[in-house]
């Protein structure tokens, strides 16, 4: 699952350099100030959504259910937030739509945890093929969102290399292989910037009125 995750990583970064090339003022090129705002808000909210599951795996894993509640509480709340920047874009409907794909993303990833927590091989598996499909899912949203913009295969692949970084956590923490843990740390958040900043990208591109 690692392997597969570094290699979407690749794939992600092309996605990036199609969606983000920087506009141009004469000799020199500059991203506009509102798109480094969206760049950098679309970060802020990407990296919280990792942070916060990371809590909810560590709270979970030494049993600390009120740090679990508090995080999850976070989880749900960034989702929202997320949601709610998709929705500025394209509407209330749509951005209710992509809550939900995000709650059954977060919802596979608790599936997954908590049948590691109980070492069930056939819930991590099951909870594994929701993860799959609700990649596809996002994907198949977000392309149709923008299609020009945001190939549907790439973002297939990118968001099963994110699904991929979260099993790969859980996994390390269940192990207690914290130097694992904070390697896969450390290429989650790479990946998740690029894909927040592949996303700007594609709505700057989409909709260059508001930039």
């Amino acid at each position: 699952m690692l392997k597969r995750a570094f290699s979407a990583a690749l794939m992600v970064t092309a996605l990036v350099l199609f969606v983000c090339s920087p506009v141009s003022y004469g000799k020199e090129k500059m991203v506009p100030v509102k798109a480094a705002d969206l760049q950098m808000t679309l970060r802020d909210l990407w990296i919280d959504h990792i942070f916060w599951v990371r809590s909810v795996v560590y709270a979970t894993k030494f049993g600390d259910a009120d740090a679990a509640k508090v995080a999850e509480d976070y989880v749900v709340n960034d989702a929202k937030d997320i949601a709610a920047a998709a929705g500025s874009f394209y509407g209330k409907e749509a951005g209710d739509k992509l809550f939900g794909l995000l709650a059954g993303h977060y919802g596979a990833i608790k599936e997954y945890l908590t049948a590691s927590m109980a070492g069930s091989k056939e819930g991590k598996d099951a909870a594994v093929e929701k993860l799959k499909k609700n990649a596809e899912d996002i994907a198949v949203f977000l392309n149709g969102a923008n299609p020009k913009y945001w190939p549907k295969d790439v973002l297939v692949s990118v968001l099963l290399a994110h699904g991929g970084h979260h099993i790969a956590q859980i996994d390390a923490v269940m192990a207690k292989d914290y130097g694992a843990e904070a390697a896969t740390w450390e290429a989650m958040k790479k990946h998740i910037y690029t894909i927040a900043d592949a996303l700007a990208g594609g709505l700057e591109k989409q909709f260059p009125k508001k930039f």
